[in-house]
């Protein structure tokens, strides 16, 4: 069965959200004008995840959220709603885990194993396992490591703590031959039978048995054994795997990871047998009509991005929706080749900044940080920084395989030999220079756009001044993807790394190094740099009219902060001396709670300013001062976040080597702010922040029902319907409360809508819930209507922002409200609406409103406004 897209609702499963608990809520989310829900990965996942993204069976629904029973129980809710499920899936990596039957296979057979090619898994040397706690002699010596029995999976185990890694088949000889008697005898004839990949099944039935016959006195033997550490150490040389100390998985990792994440693997779903065993469950349920869209997780992991996405179209025919995670830099556009409805919509962000954020203001807020923290912050510069610390510390045995395929490269090419180190910077150089996350070439298939990209990143390695020109043009010739398999594999490596590079580079390093608007350190953005303003506003709201259907996302599971937090932040421009002037006026109330370290003060003036924007971000708007609770709520959500931003900066402190000290004066700082004693600091921060909320408000409303009226897919990230104060996960992740909003839509609906209250929440969600019907109504129009600006004049012009959607006879009107910081206006009776002539006379439907109103070619805002913040209202004309 076809169901329109209307809008998407994203739900997270797990952390108490099961296919049953969603299947309660399905009538609310129709309530609300949900067509479809989107749901986070549905498959089998490690023990205990959050997230769902650490995949252990691709075909399996998993059962710590209902299993396959319960999956058909939501979508037997979800059809007798007229609703749909969109589905996430993670064809790039898998969870590297013993709990993933291909992985295991791998880890006890090595390349002999049938899943060998399933794993992007560099085979000309062992498979590193990063688990040790201290580098492999020392964990000997001091007894870690020891030999198991496995009854669990039928197997002998290298043990580490609670790690139980299987032992080759071959090694149950070399245990047999410290051992006498029948044991000794079984474990050789069991090993007889391992060694026949084929006889597997086979293998572990008789471990199996012969662990349930003398398991008792078998375990003794492993435990005398274990004690042998020359045994340990050879049965350890004698494996496929070699176990290494975590940290040295940066460089020192003979497979793909996801980011930096040494537990998941990546997936090599190129291959086409790997490609049918990863989707085989996902494609029967789109087959089956259980599934009415796939959204595709880090699309810019994969080695052939657009091949892919040809197949994946191919199986599931031309009528699903496929949407991609893809972050577009500026200017960007999808590659035109991709066969999908669009992106995951982290580019509505930035088009919504452009419309909130204050472009004078802004600038002037970037100057007043740079005095506060005492130096100027060139944005380019430190991008660059921040991906050179990436490259060669987070991503160094990336870097280093590159260099290692292109040496090989050249001495097959007999060309003069350059030292590793001049390789390496030519290599990261190109990488540093590149402005989007990467290109998308095929082997011998370079498009124009790819092209221009590749020019321009080699271009700014060779103005670096840190490169080889020779080099240079060396590495670009290999890019071209012709020649062997190692020029092939160099192609395909290099596409996959630069993604990881920007995405740890700027996502989780800058946007915590530079601080001067954090609304702006979000997906799709760039800090603190120099907005559009609405004309960019317009013009990218028009673009998308000739564009895909793709989402229009205004927070998700990967934003660093929710949507009303950033629409509060967004307020900030309009005031920015006030805000700087607030921001040196705490900094002095707060001056005896800084701690002064050998490396200087914590926290410093650019983490100062963070944080007060951070808490200003998410402050409560109903919060009070005298709320104890309130405020050690706030507190514990607050200081994780505060230490996740610490070490994603990687200045101070980071993941890998945590300064203690200087954590601890920051958090205790940070602490102090939140102290109901602290109340010379809390009245003057509750009482500064009253006229921003109050402006934030207006924000999010405004965002919202941009988002609902736009070309493209409302999306609704769990909960934010609501108010979404949220910070950088897991704080996103928190349980929702949906008998509360759903209780409140229900007396919203009752209430007439000039009835509102911002502060709470129920005027954005019911204006959600008259904004979805009127676009389910007319799903053409806002779906393929044409984009008008709407010219307004007056004493309040630069208040407002309008816009038409129109199809032949039929357009909607939509005005929105930037925020009059700080004052109340009365000039809505001369300020005017400039509309078009054949709208003069025409008659308007306010869908929020719900009375209509006669067009004008000069029409008072304040006729479609009717005393609401925001204004939608349809027309059909003769």
């Amino acid at each position: 069965m076809h169901i329109p897209i209307v809008a998407t609702y994203r739900l997270q499963f797990r952390n108490g959200m099961t296919f049953y608990r969603a299947a309660e809520i399905i009538p609310y989310l129709k309530q609300l004008g949900i067509s479809h829900l989107y749901a986070s990965p549905i498959f089998s996942a490690e023990t205990g995840s959050t997230h769902g993204y650490d995949v252990v069976d691709h075909n399996e629904i998993d059962p710590a959220i209902g299993g396959i029973d319960g999956f058909r129980r939501l979508h037997r809710a979800l059809r007798s709603h007229d609703m749909g499920l969109i589905l996430d899936i993670v064809p790039n990596h898998m969870a590297a885990s013993l709990e993933n039957r291909w992985w295991r296979s791998v880890v006890e057979r090595g390349k002999a194993s049938p899943f060998a090619g399933h794993f992007d898994i560099d085979w000309g040397r062992k498979l590193t396992l990063p688990r040790l706690g201290r580098p492999y002699r020392e964990a000997l010596e001091a007894g870690e490591l020891r030999i198991e029995a496995d009854a669990k999976e039928s197997c002998l185990a290298l043990g580490y703590f609670d790690s139980k890694l299987p032992l080759l088949p071959a090694s149950y000889r070399l245990i047999a031959e410290r051992l006498e008697g029948d044991v000794a005898t079984a474990l050789r004839d069991v090993a007889l039978i391992g060694e026949r990949p084929e006889r597997d099944a086979d293998f572990h039935d008789a471990v199996g048995v012969l662990l349930a016959r003398d398991n008792h006195v078998l375990a003794e033997s492993l435990d005398a054994l274990s004690r042998e550490l020359g045994l340990i150490d050879d049965l350890h040389k004698q494996q496929p795997w070699e176990l290494i100390y975590w940290r040295d998985a940066r460089r020192n990792l003979s497979y793909r990871r996801f980011f930096e994440v040494t537990g998941l693997v990546g997936v090599r779903v190129e291959d086409g047998q790997v490609f049918a065993d990863v989707h085989r469950l996902a494609l029967s349920l789109v087959a089956e009509g259980l599934v009415n869209g796939l959204r595709i997780d880090h699309v810019d992991g994969l080695a052939c991005p657009t091949s892919y996405l040809r197949k994946l179209r191919q199986e599931v025919g031309p009528d699903i929706p496929v949407f991609v995670e893809k972050i577009l830099a500026e200017g960007e556009e999808l590659p035109g080749e991709w066969p999908i409805s669009g992106t995951t919509g982290y580019e509505f962000i930035p088009t919504v900044a452009d419309l909130l954020a204050d472009v004078d203001g802004l600038a002037e807020l970037v100057r007043d940080y740079e005095r506060f923290i005492g130096r100027h912050v060139d944005l380019d510069a430190e991008t660059r920084e921040a991906k050179r610390l990436i490259l060669r510390r987070n991503f160094e045995g990336e870097l280093a395989a590159l260099v290692r395929l292109a040496q090989e490269i050249r001495q097959r090419a007999e060309v003069q030999q350059a030292g590793d180190d001049d390789i390496l910077n030519s290599i990261a150089e190109i990488i540093v220079g590149f402005d989007v996350y990467r290109t998308y070439a095929e082997p011998g298939r370079w498009t124009g756009r790819d092209e221009i990209e590749l020019d321009r990143a080699t271009a700014s390695a060779l103005a670096s001044g840190r490169a080889d020109p020779e080099l240079i043009a060396f590495i670009k010739a290999m890019l071209s993807g012709a020649g062997d398999e190692d020029a092939t594999t160099f192609f395909i490596r290099f596409q996959q790394l630069t993604g990881p590079v920007m995405a740890k580079a700027v996502e989780d390093t800058l946007y915590y190094r530079v601080n001067p608007f954090i609304a702006d350190n979000e997906v799709g953005c760039s800090p603190g740099s120099a907005r559009g303003g609405v004309r960019q506003f317009h013009r990218r709201m028009a673009s998308w009219v000739k564009g895909r259907s793709g989402m229009l996302a205004t927070a998700t599971h990967d934003t660093k902060r929710g949507e009303d937090a950033r629409a509060r932040l967004y307020s900030l421009t309009c005031a920015p001396s006030v805000w700087a002037d607030s921001v040196g006026r705490w900094a002095k109330i707060n001056e005896e709670n800084r701690r002064a370290l050998p490396g200087g003060f914590a926290p410093e003036p650019d983490v100062e300013w963070l944080l007060y924007q951070s808490l200003a971000g998410v402050w409560p708007p109903l919060l009070r001062i005298e709320d104890e609770h309130g405020l050690a709520e706030l507190s514990g959500r607050f200081l994780p976040y505060v230490e996740k931003a610490l070490r994603e900066a990687k200045l101070r402190t980071d993941w890998l080597d945590a300064d203690e000290a200087y954590e601890k004066g920051v958090l205790s700082y940070a602490m102090a702010l939140l102290e109901p004693a602290n109340r010379t600091f809390l009245e003057d921060f509750a009482a500064t922040l009253r006229p921003f909320v109050e402006a934030g408000s207006i924000n999010s409303i405004t965002q919202t029902l941009v988002k609902l009226t736009a070309a493209g897919i409302p999306d609704f990230y769990q909960g934010s319907e609501g108010l979404d104060f949220s910070l950088v996960d897991p704080d996103n992740r928190r349980p929702v409360n949906f008998a509360n909003l759903e209780r409140r839509l229900n007396q919203q609906q009752a209430a007439p809508g000039c009835e509102y209250t911002l502060v709470d929440g129920s005027f954005k969600q019911w204006m959600i819930s008259r904004a979805l019907a009127c676009r389910r109504e007319n799903e053409t129009l806002f779906a393929r209507g044409a984009y008008r600006p709407v010219e307004i004049v007056g004493s309040e012009s630069n208040r407002f922002t309008a816009f038409l959607r129109e199809l032949d006879d039929h357009a909607a009107l939509v005005v929105v409200q930037r925020p009059a910081f700080g004052r109340e206006s009365d000039g809505l009776r001369s300020t005017f609406l400039l509309l078009p002539e054949r709208y003069d006379g025409g008659t308007f439907e306010g869908i929020l409103t719900g009375t209509s109103f006669q067009g004008q070619t000069s029409l008072p805002i304040g006729i479609p406004l009717g005393g609401l913040p925001t204004a939608l209202a349809l027309a059909r004309l003769r």
